[in-house]
C-alpha cells in the first residue's frame, strides 16, 4: 500500500528534522548529560515537527546505543518507529479528554517501565483536555515518578492554564524557512527519481507556509499525476486555491487601477473552484495582514506566515497609503456583511472591486475617497502661471486695488494640484497626513483664508491637529500667509468664531479699525 510522503520521509533522528536547530540543540545536549526534563510543551504551529520531535526525544531516552542518541537502529528505538514499544504512550487529547481519561494516566504512571529506562507519554493537542482534565493531571505533571516523562504538544499554548505552563519546559517551534523546504523536498524528489523544477518547488513551498507537511502533501498531489516532469504551471492547476500570491496580484491590480485585469483575475479564480465568500474572507485577512505590517517591525507570529510570505506583505504594504488599506478593509467588510443574504454575492464582490479600483467609493461616506497612486504633479506647478506675454499689464498685484478703488482680484489657482502638492511635501516629516489625505480637499481660497473641506469628523479632527503646518505649507506654496478653516461635507460655509476673529484682526491692523466680535 502507498505511503504518504510526509509518513515515508517522517525523520527518525535530530539530524533529520528540518529548520528547528535550536530546539534540536538543547534536547541533544540534554540527553548527552543525561538532564531531561521530567515534563516538556512543544508549541507551534500546524506541520512544523512537534509529535516527530517528541518520539525522537522518547527513543533517545531509551536508546541502548553506546554512542550519540537516537542511533535509529536499535532494538528500541525501531520498535518506537514502528509504534509496537509499550513504554512509550501516545494520547490524543481531542478524542481522550475528560477527567476519567486521566485518572486511567494517573493509575498507570504508577507501573515502572517494561523495557525501556523511562516511560514516556506523548499528549497531542493537549489544550482540548477540559478544565477538570487539567485540574487532575497537575500533580502528577508536577511530581512524576523518577522513570516518566510527559511531553505536551500543541498548537494553541495560550489556551492551557498557567497552572501546566509552569510545570513545563516550553520548547516553540517556528515555521520552517522556504529554502529549508526547498532543499527538503528536492532531496526527495531525487531519491524518488522525479523531475520538479525549481519554479514548482518555491510554489510549493510558499503555499506550504512554513509547515512540512503541508508542503509535503502539496508535493504528493502533484507528483500523483504521472507526470515525468512537474513545472510551476502544473502546481498551479493541482492546488486550486489563492494563496498569498494570488491576493498580492489582487491587491497590486486594485491598487494600479486595473480593473478589467482584476475581474479577470477574479473570474479565473472562481473558475477554479474557490468559494467567493471564503475567498472575500481571506482577501480582507489579507488586507488586515498589510495593515498590521505597516505598525509591526516582525509580526510573524502576529500573523501566523511564514517570514518570506512576511517580507512579501511588507514590499506591498509600503507601497500602499495607510488610507487605501483603511478603505479596501471598510468596503471588503460591507461587501461580506451584504453578502451574507444575498443569492448573488459574486456580483457584489465584482462591484467592489470596481468601486476599489476606479474611486468610486463614497468620499462622505464611512471611508474617504482613495486616491490613485499615480505620478503626482511637480510642485513647481501646482499654481497655474502666465507666460509674460499673457499677463493684463492693467492689472494689479494681488493685495493692491484698482484705480476705482475696488480689491484687486483673487489670485487664480488650481485647488486640486496645490493640495496635492502640499501633501506630497507634508508626507516626508508626518506620517499622520497619510490619514487626512484622500478624506479632504481644497474648496475655496481668498486674500486671508483657505477653505478645506473633510469627508468625515475624525479626518476634520485630524487637519485642526495639524493647522500650523498646513497654513506654514500653503504659505511656502503661495507666497502669502493665509488661515486654514475646516468644514465637514455639507457643512455651513459661513465663517467659525475663530476665522472671523482672524479677520478682524487682520482688519485692524490694516484699516485702523476697532472691530468686535460677538
Amino acid at each position: 500500500m502507498y505511503t504518504a510522503l510526509y509518513r515515508a520521509y517522517r525523520p527518525e533522528v535530530f539530524e533529520e528534522i528540518l529548520g528547528q536547530g535550536h530546539i534540536i540543540k538543547i534536547l541533544k545536549n540534554q540527553l548527552a548529560t543525561d538532564s531531561v526534563s521530567h515534563a516538556y510543551l512543544f508549541c507551534g504551529t500546524r506541520g512544523t515537527g512537534k509529535t516527530t520531535t517528541a518520539r525522537i526525544l522518547a527513543k533517545g531516552v531509551n536508546c541502548t546505543a553506546d554512542g550519540g542518541r537516537p542511533c535509529g537502529v536499535c532494538a528500541n528505538c525501531t520498535a518506537i518507529k514502528d509504534g509496537t514499544f509499550m513504554d512509550v504512550i501516545e494520547i490524543d487529547a481531542a478524542s481522550n479528554n475528560g477527567v476519567e481519561n486521566i485518572r486511567e494516566l494517573r493509575e498507570s504512571v504508577k507501573y515502572p517501565p517494561a523495557v525501556g529506562r523511562k516511560k514516556v507519554y506523548i499528549v497531542d493537542e493537549v489544550h482540548m483536555l477540559s478544565t477538570g482534565a487539567f485540574n487532575a493531571l497537575l500533580k502528577t505533571l508536577e511530581e512524576p515518578p523518577e522513570n516518566v516523562m510527559f511531553i505536551l504538544a500543541t498548537t494553541e499554548p495560550q489556551k492551557l492554564p498557567a497552572t501546566i505552563l509552569s510545570r513545563c519546559m516550553r520548547l516553540d517551534f517556528k515555521r520552517v524557512p522556504e529554502e529549508t523546504l526547498v532543499g527538503g523536498m528536492e532531496d526527495i524528489c531525487q531519491q524518488k527519481g522525479i523531475d520538479v523544477s525549481q519554479g514548482a518547488l518555491r510554489l510549493i513551498a510558499a503555499n506550504a507556509d512554513g509547515s512540512v507537511r503541508d508542503g509535503l502533501s502539496i508535493l504528493d498531489q502533484c507528483i500523483s499525476g504521472g507526470q515525468t516532469r512537474v513545472e510551476r504551471e502544473d502546481v498551479l492547476d493541482f492546488l486550486g486555491t489563492a494563496g498569498e500570491e494570488v491576493f498580492l496580484e489582487l491587491t497590486d491590480k486594485i491598487t494600479l487601477r486595473q480593473p478589467q485585469e482584476a475581474l479577470l483575475m477574479l473570474e479565473q479564480i472562481l473558475a477554479d473552484g474557490k468559494d467567493v465568500r471564503q475567498f472575500m474572507k481571506d482577501w480582507l485577512s489579507h488586507y488586515r495582514n498589510l495593515l498590521i505590517t505597516k505598525f509591526i517591525k516582525n509580526p510573524e507570529d502576529m500573523l501566523n506566515l511564514s517570514p518570506e510570505n512576511v517580507d512579501r506583505i511588507r514590499r506591498q504594504s509600503d507601497s500602499l497609503d495607510l488610507a487605501d488599506i483603511n478603505n479596501a478593509i471598510i468596503e471588503l467588510s460591507r461587501t461580506m456583511s451584504e453578502a451574507k443574504w444575498s443569492t448573488q454575492p459574486r456580483i457584489l464582490l465584482e462591484l467592489c472591486m470596481v468601486k476599489m479600483a476606479t474611486d468610486l467609493i463614497d468620499p462622505a461616506g464611512a471611508a474617504p475617497r482613495m486616491v490613485p497612486r499615480t505620478a503626482p504633479p511637480a510642485a513647481s506647478t501646482a499654481i497655474k502661471t502666465q507666460s509674460p506675454d499673457q499677463v493684463d499689464a492693467s492689472a494689479p498685484a494681488e493685495g493692491q486695488t484698482h484705480p476705482d478703488g475696488s480689491p484687486a482680484p483673487e489670485k487664480s489657482f488650481d485647488y486640486d494640484s496645490l493640495w496635492h502638492a502640499i501633501f506630497e511635501e507634508a508626507e516626508a516629516s508626518r506620517g499622520s497626513f497619510n490619514l487626512i489625505r484622500s478624506g479632504t480637499r481644497l474648496t475655496e481660497m481668498t486674500d486671508e483664508l483657505f477653505t478645506v473641506v473633510a469627508s468625515n469628523a475624525a479626518v476634520c479632527g485630524y487637519v485642526e491637529n495639524n493647522r500650523q503646518v498646513l497654513e506654514d505649507l500653503m504659505e511656502k506654496h503661495t507666497g502669502k500667509r493665509r488661515g486654514l478653516r475646516c468644514q465637514l461635507e455639507g457643512e455651513d460655509c459661513a465663517p467659525k468664531t475663530d476665522d472671523a476673529q482672524r479677520l478682524a484682526k487682520t482688519a485692524e491692523t490694516k484699516l485702523g479699525l476697532n472691530i468686535e466680535i460677538e
